[in-house]
Parts: structure tokens; C-alpha cells; sequence
């Protein structure tokens, strides 16, 4: 079974953030035993970043800050789609999660969709849920959430 790891090596629209998650080392981190929710940006979210952002951050001395990005997109556990739904409307109407980088992510919904939204405001859409790993579930969104 594919791990959360080779659900984004499998797909093209996620050639970015695979490389970011190389660059910053974490492939041996992101296919451990988990369980690991992964909010994963496409190639087209990380393009949305003002130009020479991703390049910046590939490099080798931006290692740490890359790192400290990549993991506020991951929180522990297996949160499906359904269980943040559920944990929203428990919430009355946002439910917050601590990521593995230390940060908070807000979600909530915007009409039928789940929004998520940075520490400093900034928002992105789940666009694909519950995409099952042997180690957790990927979520495909359509922006990079940053911690402060």
C-alpha cells in the first residue's frame, strides 16, 4: 500500500511540494509510521507564491525554514474528511488543529467546501479529500498555508 509519500510522488501535480519535501528531508520522516494528515499543496498553489519564493527555498541554507513550511502543512493523526466536517461543526463552525511544526491551521467552511486558514489569515480550499495512505490520509489544496 502507498504511503502518504508515494500518493504525491504519484501525482504530476505535486511535483513541487515532492521536491520541497526532499530538499528539507523529510521523505524518511513522512513515511513513518504516522498516523500523518497531510495537506498537500499542487504545483499550481506553490506557483501562486510571489516568483523566486520556491527556488529560494529549495536551497540548501533554507533548509530549516522549508522544513518549519512543509511540516504546518502535516498534523498527527488521521483526520478524514468527514472527521474534520464533524469537528467543525462541533466547533460552531471552525475547528482548530496544531500541525506537527508547532503552528495552528483554522478550518472551516465555506458554503460546501473546507477552507483552511493560516496564522497570519490567508486561506486555501481542500480540492481532493481522503486520499488513503498505509500511514495517514492526503487532502489536496489549492494554496500553501505559512506559519507565522
Amino acid at each position: 500500500t502507498k504511503d502518504v509519500v508515494d500518493i504525491a510522488i504519484g501525482s504530476a501535480d505535486h511535483t513541487t511540494l515532492v521536491a520541497a519535501v526532499k530538499a528539507a528531508d523529510l521523505v524518511t520522516t513522512l513515511k513513518g509510521t504516522g498516523p500523518f494528515t497531510v495537506f498537500a499543496p499542487t504545483n499550481a498553489a506553490f506557483d501562486k507564491l510571489p516568483a523566486g519564493t520556491v527556488t529560494n527555498l529549495l536551497k540548501p541554507e533554507n533548509k530549516a525554514q522549508l522544513a518549519k513550511i512543509l511540516t504546518y502543512h502535516v498534523v498527527a493523526g488521521n483526520l478524514e474528511a468527514s472527521a474534520v466536517v464533524a469537528a467543525i461543526k462541533a466547533g460552531n463552525g471552525k475547528a482548530v488543529v496544531t500541525t506537527v511544526s508547532g503552528g495552528k491551521l483554522t478550518a472551516s467552511m465555506d458554503k460546501d467546501r473546507v477552507m483552511l486558514t493560516d496564522e497570519s489569515g490567508k486561506t486555501a480550499y481542500v480540492v481532493a479529500a481522503d486520499l488513503k495512505g498505509s500511514n495517514g490520509v492526503v487532502h489536496v489544496i489549492d494554496g500553501v498555508v505559512l506559519p507565522k
